[in-house]
This record gives structure tokens, sequence and C-alpha cells, in this order.
């Protein structure tokens, strides 16, 4: 028996109703993991910055969160490093409610109005809002966690679509799934899709699996079939977002089962598993800009060495 298989691993999402991650989901549940030799067991666990501490301390085997997270927990890169991409670019959304005077080239206009944004995720909002020229406080705009978030087996941005649509929020900075729901129910409109955004907004951040230092050299079959059954659930998808529907059906409420492989297909394009030095660079520099680092930090510290050698 390989030592892939020795013991059953843990990979924890922050959110599970959602795009944002889902190629780790679909490895896992269409059992491509297994496949390469590697049991896993599939956790929610939010928000990406309690996530990353759990990671670092041995908690749970594998994080597929934001890029940026590791830095919560592990300011350095001492102890988490990356594996690989789940998809490129920053893939958040922000949402407003119809009758909000605001567009993408007005963002300054925002005043007065309450965001809801998970913790990890907000941090990219706030850069962004920054970048534009908007002084948060002083505009008194509020970017803060959605009550009612961290209950349980929830959607951060499904449960965001909805304190939208009750009118606790004016608007919300989440997935794209939250965004796809909001703007179905015609309670939102989307102003920024972060991923596709011309500004240097959308290079802040990016999905990606990641594990400690520790794992890396003492799992290295396991850890080598985990990626392999993200790069083959990324090269599936790609040939046909179909295949989300199933994971849909079997993980997510209907609706949004149903609309799962129509926001995946959108996103497929941007499935690619291997992280670039200019991606590091940004990234780098996001988590410096942001306050989370002091220091600069190197290819090699950010991106496990021994990873890159099996990107496809």
């Amino acid at each position: 028996m390989d030592r892939a298989r020795k013991t059953l691993m843990r990979l924890a999402v922050p959110d599970l109703v959602s795009n944002s991650y889902f190629p780790a989901i679909a490895a896992v549940e269409l059992g491509f993991m297994r496949e390469e030799g590697l049991d896993v067991e599939l956790d929610l666990l939010f928000p990406v910055t309690d996530a990353v501490a759990a990671l670092r301390d041995g908690a749970i085997d594998f994080l597929a969160g934001s890029a940026h997270a590791p830095v919560y927990a592990d300011p350095g890169w001492q102890d988490v490093q990356l594996l690989g991409a789940l998809a490129r670019n920053m893939y958040w959304f922000l949402v407003v409610r119809p009758d909000l005077d605001v567009e993408r080239t007005t963002l300054t206009r925002l005043a007065n109005v309450r965001i809801g944004a998970a913790p990890g995720p907000d941090l990219g909002l706030r850069r962004l809002l920054a970048a534009e020229g908007l002084d948060i406080a002083a505009a008194g705009v509020t970017i803060e966690p959605v009550r009612g978030a961290d209950a349980g087996n929830v959607s951060f941005g499904v449960t965001a679509a909805q304190a939208l649509a009750d009118g606790r929020i004016d608007a919300f900075w989440a997935n794209g799934m939250g965004a796809e729901v909001a703007v179905r129910r015609g309670v939102g409109r989307v102003v920024v899709d972060a991923r596709r955004d011309a500004s240097q907004a959308a290079q802040f951040t990016f999905p990606a699996l990641m594990a400690t230092r520790r794992t890396i050299r003492d799992e290295p079959e396991a850890t080598a079939a985990a990626m392999r059954g993200i790069a083959r659930a990324q090269s599936e998808l790609r040939a046909d977002p179909g295949l989300a529907t199933g994971v849909g059906r079997a993980l997510f409420p209907a609706m949004e089962a149903e609309l799962i492989a129509e926001v995946v297909a959108r996103d497929v394009d941007f499935y690619e598993q291997a992280i670039s030095r200019e991606a590091v660079s940004n990234l780098v520099e996001f988590t410096r800009a942001s306050g989370l680092t002091s220091g600069g930090a190197g290819y090699d510290d950010v991106v496990a060495p021994a990873a890159q050698k099996l990107w496809a």
C-alpha cells in the first residue's frame, strides 16, 4: 500500500456552496483524489483566517482558500506554502442593492453603506476601494461579516444575498454563487467582477491549494496525489462544466445545485494550476500593502519547490 493510502486526510474549504474553490471540491466529490491514491474528507471551516490557523496547527492537512490566507497565521511563510492555483485572479464580486447609485467607474460615490464581507476576502475589497481613492472611514462605509454566515453548514455568499434581500446590508463582497443568486432574485446588481477587472485588483490574490511544510516534507505522495486530483478536476471541468451539476446536487441546496454548472462554465478559462512568478510578486505586494507582512518573500518561500515540479 502506498503512503498516500495509509491515512484519511482532511481538506478544508472556507465556503462549500461556492464556485470559489470548486476544483478542490470536485476533485474530492468526483473521486479524482481517491483514484490518485488519496482518501480525503472534505470539511467546511469558516472563515479562511481560522482555517489557515487550523492548517498551521495540524488540525487539517490541506486547505483550498485564498492565496494570501497563510500570512494571517504565518506572516513569514515559515510554516504554510502554496501547492498550486485552483484558478487565476482574485475571484470575488461586489454586489449592491439595485437602487444604489454606483458603478465600477464611480466607486468613490459609495457613502454611508453597509457592505458584508468575510474575514480574509474583505481585504481585497479594502485594497480595491483604497486604490480607487475612497477613504472608507470618511465615507461612512462599513465592511463587516454578515450575521449568521458562521452558523453551521452555510455559504457566506448565499447568506449575504439573503441579507441584501432583507435590507440588513446595502452591498456584499462574495463569491460568484452569491452574486448569481442575488442577481437571479432581483435583489442585487454586480458592480465589480474582480477576476475580470481591468485594474491591478485582479492580481491581488487567487484561490489556491496549500499545506504546511511538514506535510509537504513528510507526505510527498499524498501531496502529489492531491495536486493530481485537482489538476484532473480542472481539466475535466474545462471539457465539461456540466459535471459540476452532479457535485452540486450532492452537496448544495436545490437552487444553487442547478446554478453551479453555469457559474463554473464562466470560470473554466481561468482554471490553471501553475502559479507564475508575477502572480507571487503581486500577492506579496498585496499582503505588504495591506499591513499583513512587513518584509518581502521570495517565490520559493511562497510556493513549495516540490509542488512546482508537479504542475502539468
